[in-house]
C-alpha cells in the first residue's frame, strides 16, 4: 500500500488507527486474494469477448497456524439481498470455525467447494467434523461476466494459501475486482482503530467489499459532495460511467457491501451482533439509505477466549468441560461501538480512493476524483 490512503488525503478525521490501519492489526487475523482479470481473443464466446474481472477475497480469523478454533461472532442483515452461507449456524451458536471469503454472487457455491477442499487439507480433525465455510459475496456483473463461472474452487484454495498478516491491498483486487461504489470504482478496503478499555488496548478492524450506494449519495467528511459530481459527470460527454446502450443492468446504488468486523477485545456473541449492527452506522456516514437492491451484511468476530465456543462431536463418556468466556462489561462497549463506526467509514473511502478507471464486460467506470472531492471539502470549509 504505497500510495495514498484517504487518511492521508485529508478524506478522514478522527481515531487512532492500528499499525497497518487494516483488519489485519488485529492479532492473527490473515488476509488473502485470487485476483481474475482476463482480456482477448482467448476468451472469445459465441461471437463476444468475454472480460472477466472477479476473484475471492480470504480472511482468516485465526490465521492459517488457528484455522478451525472458533471465535465469537455475531451476523447482522441490514438489508437481505444477498447471501452469506453459514450465517444461521452463526446465529445459533455465537460460533465460527472456518475461513470467510468473499466473492460474486454467482460463485458463492464454487468458493463454499474451495473452502472445504482447504480445511480438509488444512485443518487437523476437519475430515471429522461438518464445515459451514462463510461465503459473502456481492454483484459484479456491469464489469465482470459474471455468468461465465470463471471463479473455480481452486480460486478459492490460493487466496487462502496467500493469506498473510500485515499490509493489505485495496481496490481492484479479489472479489471485489470487478465492483462499483457510489458510481466509481469500488471493491476491497480495510481499516482499524484502537481502543482504549481501563489498563487495556484492543483493536477493531474491519474489512469490506463495496460495491453499492448511488453517486448523489456520496458524503465525505459530512460533506454531500455526490450530487456536485454527478452533474459534473452528466456533463461530461465522455462520462466512463454510463452504461452501455440497451444494457439491462440493476440501477445505480444496486450492488451489495459486505463487512466483516474483527476484534481482539474479549467478547460474548451478543456483543460480537452488536458489532456487527454498528456497521451501518458507519456506512450511513458515506451517505448512503441502504438500497433494496443493495444486500447488505455483517459478521463481527472476537479473537480473544481462545479454546471456547469449540463445537465438535463428544467421545462417549468425555467429561462435561464448561466454556469459559471473558467479556468487556456491557456498559463499556461504547468505545468499541465508536471504532466500528469510524473504520467503517475510513474502510468505504479507502476503497474508493484505490479505485482507478476500468473497462469491464457490460460498462466502464472511473474512479473517483479525488482532487476534486478535496477541492469540494476547501469550498465548503470556506463558506462556513
Amino acid at each position: 500500500m504505497s500510495r495514498a490512503r484517504a487518511r492521508d488525503l485529508g478524506l478522514v478525521r478522527g481515531g487512532i488507527p492500528g499499525a497497518h490501519n487494516a483488519i489485519t492489526d488485529v492479532p492473527g487475523v490473515e488476509v488473502g486474494y485470487t485476483t481474475l482479470i482476463e482480456d482477448g481473443e482467448a476468451l472469445i464466446e459465441g461471437g463476444e469477448a468475454v472480460v472477466v474481472r472477479t476473484g475471492v477475497t480470504a480472511i482468516l480469523p485465526r490465521g492459517r497456524a488457528g484455522a478451525g478454533t472458533p471465535v465469537a461472532a455475531g451476523v447482522h442483515s441490514l438489508n437481505g439481498n444477498g447471501e452469506m452461507t453459514g450465517s444461521v449456524w452463526i446465529a445459533e451458536s455465537g460460533s465460527l470455525g472456518t475461513p470467510v471469503l468473499i466473492t460474486n454472487t454467482h460463485s458463492v457455491g464454487a468458493a463454499h467447494e474451495g473452502a472445504i477442499r482447504w480445511m480438509l487439507d488444512t485443518v487437523p480433525g476437519a475430515a471429522d467434523q461438518w464445515l459451514l465455510p462463510v461465503v459473502a459475496e456481492t454483484w459484479d456483473g456491469r464489469l465482470n461476466d459474471i455468468n461465465g463461472l470463471h471463479v473455480r474452487p481452486r480460486h478459492a484454495v490460493a487466496a487462502l494459501d496467500a493469506a498473510r498478516s500485515g499490509v493489505v491491498d485495496e481496490g481492484a483486487v479479489g472479489g471485489g475486482t470487478g465492483m462499483i461504489c457510489y458510481g466509481f470504482k469500488g471493491g476491497s478496503g480495510t481499516a482499524s482503530r484502537r481502543v482504549v478499555l481501563g489498563d487495556a488496548e484492543y483493536t477493531v478492524g474491519v474489512f469490506l467489499q463495496a460495491n453499492f450506494g448511488e453517486m448523489s449519495e456520496l458524503t465525505v467528511r459530512g460533506e454531500p459532495v455526490g450530487s456536485v459530481l454527478k452533474d459534473e459527470a452528466a456533463a461530461d460527454a465522455g462520462d466512463l460511467a454510463s452504461s452501455a446502450a440497451g444494457s439491462a443492468t440493476p440501477p445505480q446504488g444496486a450492488g451489495s457491501v459486505i463487512v466483516v468486523v474483527a476484534t481482539d477485545a474479549p467478547l460474548l456473541p451478543g456483543q460480537c451482533t452488536a458489532l456487527a449492527r454498528r456497521v451501518s452506522l458507519g456506512l450511513a456516514r458515506t451517505g448512503t439509505a441502504g438500497s433494496h437492491f443493495s444486500g447488505d451484511i455483517f459478521l463481527a468476530f472476537s479473537t480473544a477466549n481462545p479454546g471456547a465456543l469449540a463445537s465438535r462431536f463428544p467421545a462417549e463418556g468425555e467429561e462435561v468441560v464448561l466454556d469459559e468466556l471473558r467479556a468487556v462489561p456491557w456498559g463499556r462497549m461504547d468505545p468499541l461501538y465508536t471504532a466500528v463506526v469510524e473504520a467503517t467509514e475510513e474502510a468505504v473511502l479507502n476503497v474508493l480512493v484505490a479505485g482507478e478507471d476500468m473497462a469491464g464486460h457490460r460498462q466502464s467506470v472511473r474512479g473517483l476524483p479525488i482532487e476534486r472531492v478535496r477541492e469540494l471539502l476547501e469550498e465548503r470549509a470556506l463558506t462556513r
